[in-house]
């Protein structure tokens, strides 16, 4: 099968790359020539486990294709997938003018019989918008199905290639048999297909999203009040976890979720309840409470020090927002770094992968050090942001050599509290007792 995929990043290009390594002829366009250069020559524009080896053997068997060329790209497609971008709005909306701005471009080229399948998270009633847009240029009704992603970054191949279930939303069964033959290969175990309505299937992605969301706001905001009281969230997480109606899946205390998806998506669903006359109570909350708790780690720094930081040289692990990912997009470490520079203190910060996208914000403001270890050296304090497997069995009596104070402000909860005492360190963590 013939399809474009209109958009090379994280999704496009995972959702490309996947695609035709089940046999079919993929094209990925995007407007960034330098981007499009990047993949011709081998090169990955993101970091995301996997996806550099997928990409270069199915661009070395032909099958995987990219350009600037949207004309060619759509005219030569049975399916063409928009994967374009849709960010946050200063009133939290999502903002649709480059994805509109990409339908209305491929209008005139879009063969007749074309399938135009939406996979970027948009607001509900944006594919019905989309067809209008299309019939209007094109003369015709044109078929717009929603196929929302579910992927997790740092874990996105695997997510596509063994999916616990496909959502598409069509308005003919026809439709939904193209997109069942083009799934058939992923879902081989008996995960589902699952058929509804474009504007159900548009709703399925902002709810799925805004319930892992309240679920990390919830234990955070447990974890707060946990730790006021002398109650250890751990345990408490453990307590509850094993209640089969509750689980243990994002129940992990921390400093606030981050990343392209959930933060753009709790706001945008709470914009579209309050267009439809709905007030968003819960997702308002979980915002609010999402965005508090990325400052609790640096109020806790903050009053370790009593308020002067100046002068101060802070270790920082981790950077991007979660770890197997060099996303730094709504990063809980970019608040702490702007919070403890505007305080005078002085930064040294290790990232498995993502330090150089911090340095294209930050430039020489921070001390970059290609080892965790080196991060330490002269630190009176380390922070913990992101919680990588390298950080999680660290050699703590060369830490201890390494800097000036042997004293850990954790912000993922890493290291048991008992232990680190034992180990000769002050620790504080996330809803748990300081030691």
């Amino acid at each position: 099968m013939n399809i474009a995929v209109v958009g090379t990043g994280y999704v496009g290009l995972v959702t490309g790359a996947c695609i035709a390594d089940s046999g079919n002829d993929v094209t990925c366009v995007d407007i960034d020539q330098r981007k499009i250069d990047q993949l011709n020559a081998g090169g990955i524009p993101i970091y995301e486990p996997g996806l550099a080896e997928l990409v270069e053997h199915n661009t070395q068997a032909k099958r995987l294709h990219f350009t600037t060329d949207l004309a060619a790209a759509v005219g030569a497609a049975k399916l063409i997938f928009l994967a374009v971008g849709t960010p946050s709005s200063q009133d939290g909306s999502a903002d649709l003018s480059s994805l509109f701005g990409v339908v209305d471009d491929m209008a005139e080229h879009l063969p007749t019989g074309a399938i135009v399948v939406t996979k970027s998270t948009v607001p509900v009633g944006t594919n019905w918008e989309i067809g209008q847009r299309l019939e209007k240029r094109t003369g015709r009704a044109c078929d717009v199905a929603s196929n929302p992603e579910f992927l997790k970054e740092g874990a996105a191949i695997e997510d596509f290639m063994k999916p616990d279930r496909v959502v598409v939303g069509v308005r003919r069964p026809e439709v939904a048999e193209v997109l069942r033959e083009l799934y058939a290969p992923f879902l081989r175990t008996e995960k589902p297909i699952l058929v509804m309505s474009p504007e159900s299937a548009e709703m399925t992605k902002y709810v799925a999203n805004a319930l892992l969301s309240t679920k990390i706001s919830f234990i955070n905001e447990v974890a707060n009040v946990c730790e006021r009281m002398r109650a250890d969230i751990n345990d408490v997480r453990r307590g509850i976890g094993h209640d089969s109606r509750i689980g243990f899946a994002f129940l992990f205390p921390g400093v606030g979720y981050g990343g392209s998806c959930f933060p753009k998506d709790v706001r945008a669903m709470g914009s579209m309840a309050r267009a439809a006359g709905v007030d968003p109570r819960i997702l308002d909350a979980v915002d609010a409470v999402n965005t508090r708790q990325k400052s609790v780690l640096p109020e806790k720094i903050e009053k370790h020090f009593s308020g002067q930081f100046a002068g101060r040289t802070i270790a920082v692990w981790g950077l991007a927002f979660k770890p197997r990912t060099d996303d730094i997009r709504e990063a809980p470490a970019l608040v702490l770094i702007d919070r403890l520079l505007a305080g005078g203190a002085k930064l040294q910060v290790h990232d498995p992968e993502a330090m150089e996208n911090v340095r294209r914000i930050y430039g020489n403001k921070l001390t970059y050090c290609d080892h965790p270890y080196g991060a330490l050296e002269g630190a009176e304090l380390l922070a913990i942001m992101t919680e990588w497997k390298e950080f999680l069995q660290p050699d703590f009596a060369r830490m201890q050599k390494l800097m000036k104070s042997p004293v850990i402000f954790d912000g993922r909860n890493l290291y048991n509290p008992a232990q680190m005492k034992a180990a000769g360190f002050a620790y504080d963590s996330i809803g748990r007792t300081r030691v």
